[in-house]
């Protein structure tokens, strides 16, 4: 009988054709970089998951990796004699296998005894989680293991970092003992079922749909979706078309907006059909006009790039906080001259209030202040504002002129490359086609920005890759600004400026 590891079982949970390729053919699997980028996130919180539940350093730790799996069951089961903290402890029982990310020896009526807590690096308990809580029950109870209690925990979004490397209170604790140990026969029902399934020649027919990206985003997608059908006008690019009348069109055979009966689409929908199946480009040149008319010059343009950590490294931030690091604006003033200024900070301290000052002084004190997404930029300046009190005024003055293009941009314009989606990064090829994010060298998006700045703050990094990478972040942010000056230009009329 073949034994399954956690990942195994949970790949079950969410599809069994996944389970099955995992057995039979890993070599299909392709991870995105977002997938990577979680795992990374996940040992990091582990990481720190040892210092909050062994201050004193006196547990111990499985190695899987340079131990091996027979020497890392032998050594759990040695460490259960001690009363210390073991991390990554592994146990095999009843058909299945898995590691527990932290077990803490207690007393329980004169003995020995543990209790296991789980470490995620989400904020809050997911339903999968209490999959994963289930199975991590079953295998160690079935290892004989004395168990006594079980917890989830997660980060506390709410906390705030003090500094000093000091992380209690990161983590919050869910008790889901009696609801794990509830479970005893369903899991052994998910083993039963993963063994069928396995032995198997020929993987299980299933179609693609909501379960290739939830719980997690299956790195078999590519593969499962290669034979699906290819339509020309996808209904995918219908904008906020129901997910449940998706399927429902699926399951008749419909994929091709096409085939959508136009009662079925609201106003957007329909547009977004015309035009993308006509070829031809919708613009409300006489709205967009009358939409921006009420705002004179100068005009100001502006653009964040923000990075958040799982684990804060800067005091008085909290965790996945998104924190201001890059500015952009361009600056089109009264005489139609175009300016820009910038804000980059790379010393790996704290950005947040150098980048308060520069914007109070980059932005002015009266015009619009142009924003593609308002709600993203407006929420960051009120953050900066309830941080910075003495400059609260002047940040939230910021706010009162923003004026959002994205907005215009939806209900004025639309050109089939844009595939039903209004992203700058759509739209602005589509309006000024000599522009092209995928012309930059080195950050084209808001993700490879992130990284970037990760990349140029580390302490390992030389100083010519530093200098490297903050002209590619500057030229990215730049040219975000610059692409709202251009669309400005285009639903303004103001085709006699130069820009």
């Amino acid at each position: 009988m073949r034994t399954f590891s956690k990942s195994k079982l949970l790949a079950l949970r969410q599809c069994p054709k996944r389970l099955w390729l995992e057995i039979n053919r890993p070599d299909l699997r392709e991870d995105s970089d977002a997938t990577e980028a979680s795992f990374q996130i996940g040992f990091q919180v582990g990481d720190i998951a040892q210092q909050i539940y062994d201050p004193d350093g006196c547990g111990a730790l499985i190695d899987i990796q340079s131990e091996g799996f027979k020497r890392a069951f032998e050594r759990s089961a040695e460490l259960l004699n001690i009363a210390q903290p073991i991390f990554e402890a592994g146990f095999s029982a009843g058909g299945a296998m898995a590691f527990a990310d932290v077990m803490l020896p207690i007393q329980n009526e004169g003995k020995q005894a543990w209790r296991m807590v789980e470490v995620k690096s989400s904020t809050s308990v997911k339903d999968y989680h209490r999959d994963d809580v289930a199975v991590q029950a079953f295998v160690t109870q079935s290892a004989g293991v004395p168990l006594k209690s079980i917890a989830l925990a997660h980060i506390d979004s709410s906390w705030v970092y003090p500094g000093d490397d000091n992380y209690h209170g990161l983590l919050k604790e869910n008790d889901l003992t009696a609801e794990a140990f509830a479970r005893t026969e369903e899991v052994q029902g998910w083993i039963t079922q993963a063994q069928n399934i396995v032995a198997e020649t020929d993987e299980p027919d299933i179609k693609i749909g909501n379960h290739c990206d939830t719980p997690y985003e299956c790195g078999f997608f590519a593969y499962c979706s290669q034979n699906e059908p290819k339509p020309e006008y996808p209904i995918n690019w219908l904008p906020r078309f129901p997910s449940a009348k998706k399927r429902e069109l699926a399951a008749q055979g419909l994929y091709d907006m096409t085939e959508i009966p136009d009662d079925l689409l609201n106003d957007k929908q329909q547009r977004v059909k015309d035009y993308t199946v006509s070829n031809t480009v919708y613009f409300d040149a006489e709205g967009a006009l009358a939409d921006l008319a009420e705002y004179p010059l100068p005009a100001y343009f502006l653009d964040f790039e923000t990075i958040q950590f799982a684990v804060p490294i800067w005091k008085g931030t909290r965790p996945y906080q998104q924190i201001t690091f890059q500015f952009s604006l361009h600056t089109l003033t009264e005489s139609g001259e175009l300016e820009h200024s910038d804000f980059l900070d790379l010393s790996g301290n704290n950005p947040s209030e150098a980048f308060a000052y520069a914007l109070i002084a980059a932005c002015g004190q009266q015009g619009p202040v142009y924003v593609y997404n308002a709600g993203f930029e407006m929420a960051r300046i009120r953050e900066l504002a309830e941080r910075y009190p003495s400059i609260s005024v002047s940040l939230l003055a910021i706010n009162e002129r923003v004026v959002d293009l994205l907005p215009i941009a939806r209900e004025r314009y639309y050109h089939p490359s844009q595939q039903g989606s209004w992203s700058i990064k759509k739209v602005l090829p589509a309006v000024v086609p000599e522009l092209r994010y995928d012309a930059l060298d080195g950050v084209q998006d808001g993700g490879m920005a992130m990284d970037a700045f990760l990349e140029a703050i580390h302490p390992n990094t030389n100083t010519e890759r530093k200098a490297q990478v903050k002209q590619q972040l500057l030229a990215y942010c730049k040219l975000d600004t610059y692409a709202m000056v251009r669309l400005w230009q285009v639903f303004a009329g103001r085709t006699d400026m130069r820009l």
